[in-house]
């Protein structure tokens, strides 16, 4: 199991957390979603690649900070 956090930029509501957390779970391999205003923790099994979870936030039109 792998765990990613993912800071997102242009959260600001509960439907904004609905929309990323549906994306995240599309993901093959996603085991586990937790999103928070500006914040997402995903856990995983530990071949998801964490590019797949960033083209999934960003198809609902957010961006994601890059560390």
């Amino acid at each position: 199991m792998q765990i990613i956090d993912i800071d997102v930029e242009g959260m600001s509501c509960g439907h904004c957390v609905q929309s990323v957390t549906k994306a995240l779970r599309t993901v093959p391999g996603v085991t586990g979603v937790d999103v928070r205003v500006g914040h997402a923790r995903v856990e995983t099994e530990d071949a998801t690649p964490r590019h797949l979870l960033v083209k999934a936030i960003e198809s609902e039109g957010f961006a994601v900070v890059q560390r």
